[in-house]
């Protein structure tokens, strides 16, 4: 079937994207969905930091490439032998699709699933097939998924159904910032109540990981960023203290502030800066943990003596470290119940035609979630 679709032909080139126009939205033929796979018409989806990596080269990705991997939609097609789903399904698409039989997996930790690692570096399904052509190539797909199209085929790992009647561009949110977010800090560095945390870099991810601190009890969240409009925000979402990490001696404030540093810091911009101010305020027998994917050249370093001498952790987190089927589900009904606003993240509706004007937007850091709503 033809469908229509953001295809990213060059990564790198010169901001703004508005003139330059990386992405372009053009015509692709689309396969039938082959065995354990689906087609989903795709309802609403959500620009990402992570498409914005692989925009700006950070992420290296093989090109051509169908961006977008935070989505929402409906079944409309299955391929032999699936069984979980049928064509009318709510889902929501999941950007590390998991095999189920490697050892990760097999542990349960999906988010770590080996083949779902090769192929999304390779830009194929889990299958290894690529399902998206033009009359005279292929289009590799993006993280398995390739939302910013009309319709996807997808694998059947990459979707979690969805019984809620909720709209999509709220379901979609579920893909990437809310399960990294909130995973991070309840299943990687499984904040206790009462415990005082430090969030760095305030966007989707970031503004997720504050919700789910407070959700989680702790007694004290506070937010940093270099974006004096993104601390606005956090307060109005509940933080107890902002800071800007562009005061040289922001660690020292918050030190003071908490009397010595922070249980757990949550740096989630994939910057080395905010994971140096992250480890920093981290107090002597905390936990830092990042969400953040920076390019994989950049190298971060720390005082190794600090992790004994200080009984310092620090951790990575891939996916908030979640169990898809499980999670998000749970963190819907957190939603519907107001413990979880994570639908207070929206902050612009776009059309698939605007998506260069909105990852210029997402750029500049004054926005939280950007999502193309399909119809």
């Amino acid at each position: 079937m033809k469908v229509k679709s953001a295809i990213l032909r060059a990564s790198g080139v010169q901001k703004p994207y508005a003139k330059s126009r990386p992405i372009h939205i053009e015509t692709v033929e689309l396969d039938s969905p082959e065995v354990g796979e689906v087609l989903v018409q795709i309802k609403a989806a959500s620009l990402c930091h992570s498409d914005l990596s692989v925009i700006d080269g950070s992420r290296p990705r093989p090109l051509p490439m169908a961006l977008g991997h935070e989505a929402a939609g409906i079944v409309v097609e299955v391929g032999e032998g699936v069984t979980a789903f049928s064509p009318g399904d709510k889902v929501v698409c999941v950007f590390v699709p998991s095999c189920g039989h490697c050892i990760p997996c097999s542990e349960g930790r999906p988010a770590l699933c080996e083949p779902g690692a090769v192929s999304n570096g390779a830009g194929t399904l889990i299958s290894g097939g690529i399902r998206i052509h033009t009359e005279t190539e292929d289009v590799n797909h993006h993280v398995g998924v390739s939302a910013f199209s009309e319709y996807a085929v997808v694998s059947e790992n990459s979707l979690v159904k969805i019984d809620e009647d909720l709209p999509f561009e709220k379901l979609a949110l579920f893909g990437c910032a809310v399960i990294t977010g909130v995973g991070a800090v309840v299943n990687t560095a499984n904040v206790k109540l009462g415990s005082t945390v430090a969030v760095i870099g305030l966007g989707g991810i970031g503004l997720s990981a504050l919700l789910g601190a407070i959700a989680a009890g702790a007694s004290e969240v506070i937010a940093i960023d270099i974006n004096d409009k993104k601390l606005v925000q956090a307060k109005e979402l509940g933080a107890t203290a902002v800071f800007n990490s562009r005061d040289d001696d922001v660690v020292q404030q918050v030190k003071k502030y908490t009397n010595g540093g922070v249980d757990y810091a949550f740096e989630t911009a994939g910057v080395v800066a905010a994971l140096d101010v992250a480890y920093a305020v981290t107090k002597r027998g905390g936990v830092t943990t990042t969400t953040g994917l920076p390019h994989p050249e950049h190298q971060f370093s720390f005082p190794y003596v600090t992790l004994t001498a200080e009984e310092k952790t620090l951790k990575g987190s891939y996916v908030g470290s979640c169990v898809p089927k499980r999670d998000i589900s749970h963190y819907i009904e957190l939603m519907k119940q107001g413990r979880l606003p994570v639908d207070e993240l929206m902050s612009n509706i776009i059309t698939l035609e605007d998506i260069n004007e909105g990852f210029d937007l997402l750029a500049t850091g004054d926005s939280s979630r950007i999502i193309i709503k399909m119809d």
